[in-house]
Parts: C-alpha cells; sequence; structure tokens
C-alpha cells in the first residue's frame, strides 16, 4: 500500500521498503529471488554465515565510520512470517531478535538493529548509550534508517523524527516535509523529497552533504562519509569521501537500487546482478558472479 503524498506527488511513499541488498562495513550481503541469501567479505563474527537462511525478504547490515573496527558485524534477515533472524557479533544484543514478531522492516546500526512493525511502531536492541534505540514512543512510521549513533524515521505523513547523538545536527529533520525515504551515515542524514530532490543535514567533512543540486533522484543511500543518488533513468550520482573509489559510479547504468557501505556502494542491476566499487581489503566487493538478485518490489 502506497501513500500519495498531498501537493507534491510525483513520487509515493513506498510504505515498508524492503531492501534486497545491503552493504556492512566490511562485508556485502544480497537477497536472491527464492528467498534464500548469499554473503561475500569479513566473516570474523559469522556475519556472513546466512546460507541456512531461507524464505528471507529483506536484509540489513551494520554499517560503521572506519576509524572503528567492531560493532557493525552483524546481519539481519526478516523473514516472510513477519519475523527477524540475525547473525554476527552480539556484544550488545544487536542481535537479540528472536522474539520479534509483526515486523515489516528491519534497518542495522552500529551496534543495534531496528525492527519497524506493521502497527507503525518501532522496537530495538542493542547498543543505546546516545537514546538512538528510543524509539518506544514513536508510531505512524512507514521506514526507518539507522546511522551509528543516531535512528531516523519517517512518517506517513512525510516528515521525520530521529533520535541519538546530535552532535553534528544529523537529529535536526523535524523541519523536514514531503519525504518518501531516508538514509543514515555515520554523522549525517539524507532525505528523498517527493518531488525527486534530496536534503541533508549533519556532517558535511567530506561533502557528504552536498545533495542541493541533485533532481530527479527515485532512491538515495548514506555509506559512513559518501551519499549515493539512484536517478529515474537507472544512472547512480554519488558525494562524499572518494579514498577508496566509492563514488566512482558515473559509468553505472540500468541501476535498480542501491547501497552503500563504509567505503564501498552497490547497485543492483534489473537483471538481478550486481556492480561494486569501493574498498575491496575483504573481498566484499567481490559480487561479479551473483546471479537471481530479488529486484525491489518484487
Amino acid at each position: 500500500m502506497d501513500y500519495i503524498l498531498p501537493k507534491e506527488a510525483a513520487l509515493k511513499v513506498k510504505r515498508w521498503p524492503k531492501d534486497t541488498i545491503a552493504a556492512g562495513y566490511r562485508h556485502t550481503v544480497g537477497l536472491k529471488s527464492d528467498g534464500t541469501v548469499t554473503a561475500v567479505g569479513d566473516n570474523k563474527y559469522g556475519q556472513c554465515d546466512v546460507s541456512g537462511w531461507h524464505d528471507i525478504v529483506a536484509v540489513a547490515t551494520g554499517n560503521v565510520h572506519m576509524a572503528t573496527n567492531t560493532g557493525n558485524a552483524h546481519t539481519i534477515g526478516l523473514k516472510s512470517d513477519s519475523t527477524v533472524v540475525a547473525v554476527g557479533w552480539n556484544k550488545h544484543d544487536q542481535c537479540d531478535v528472536s522474539g520479534w514478531r509483526d515486523i515489516v522492516a528491519v534497518a542495522a546500526g552500529w551496534r543495534r538493529t531496528i525492527g519497524l512493525k506493521s502497527d507503525g511502531t518501532v522496537v530495538a536492541v542493542g547498543r543505546n548509550n546516545e537514546g538512538q534505540c528510543n524509539v518506544s514512543g514513536w508510531h505512524d512510521i512507514v521506514a526507518v534508517a539507522a546511522g551509528d549513533w543516531h535512528t531516523i524515521g519517517l512518517k506517513l505523513d512525510g516528515t521525520v523524527t530521529a533520535v541519538g547523538n546530535n552532535r553534528y545536527r544529523q537529529c535536526n529533520v523535524s523541519g523536514w516535509r514531503y519525504i518518501v525515504a531516508v538514509a543514515a551515515g555515520y554523522l549525517h542524514t539524507i532525505g528523498l523529497k517527493s518531488d525527486g530532490t534530496v536534503t541533508a543535514v549533519g556532517l558535511n567533512k567530506h561533502d557528504q552533504c552536498d545533495v542541493s543540486g541533485w533532481r530527479g533522484m527515485v532512491a538515495i543511500a548514506a555509506g559512513s562519509n559518501h551519499t549515493i543518488g539512484l536517478k529515474s533513468d537507472g544512472t547512480v550520482a554519488a558525494v562524499g569521501l572518494n579514498k577508496h573509489g566509492q563514488c566512482n559510479v558515473s559509468g553505472w547504468r540500468d541501476i535498480v537500487a542501491v547501497a552503500a557501505g563504509c567505503a564501498h556502494t552497490l547497485g543492483l542491476k534489473s537483471d538481478g546482478t550486481v556492480v561494486a566499487v569501493g574498498d575491496n581489503e575483504y573481498g566484499q566487493c567481490d559480487v561479479s558472479g551473483w546471479r537471481g538478485i530479488q529486484l525491489p518490489g518484487n
């Protein structure tokens, strides 16, 4: 079910968006059209141990700033029966989701996991030192995003709410209107508007918030210090830190979904294959052999 925002309805809010590709700090996860999951990259904490998963409808991975080498190493799977599975590092109980029910979307941040319920409320487990899990009072939420230390909720009316660390004003979203999708990076937050433009708040040290000139966008993703935008023509735009070539997406074509990790970027093509650029130290970009990845909305 989609809700058309007033005044600006060039795009629709996608209620309960379900990601089929996900990029973590050092690993990459893909949901196949048969409901199984594949993963590549660092598996130190078992975050790639997804070969036994089945009946999955969405995936999420924790992300983290490059200066921190633990805490992002978990993977989340949303099952068709609205339960949730998790593997990986669990020091802060971020994988304790076995009791969750009636979940329609998931997000994973640094050392925590967020679940959106069908009634528009939100649950969270994991590290809460900055209040990033204080979502129990949220309602009318249709999408969630998790940065390192802050959590974002998109409401049915196109407004946005946020909790957690706000040192760089990454939670200053109360004035946003007509938003149809949200994404959260290390210390910045991105919002896609119904007219295809993009807004951003937070740390802009690497120009990761320089999206004011973007037009015709249909999807967004936020890495630790870079931002990705998918255009309606299947091409991709990128701003921010490009130390590992994670913004080298200008040649991409026929893309239907994007994801951004700490320092790598993924693009899902309409034929179910995946392209990747950026840091590949742990093989997290070794997706050239992937086939049959689930397309968004299917």
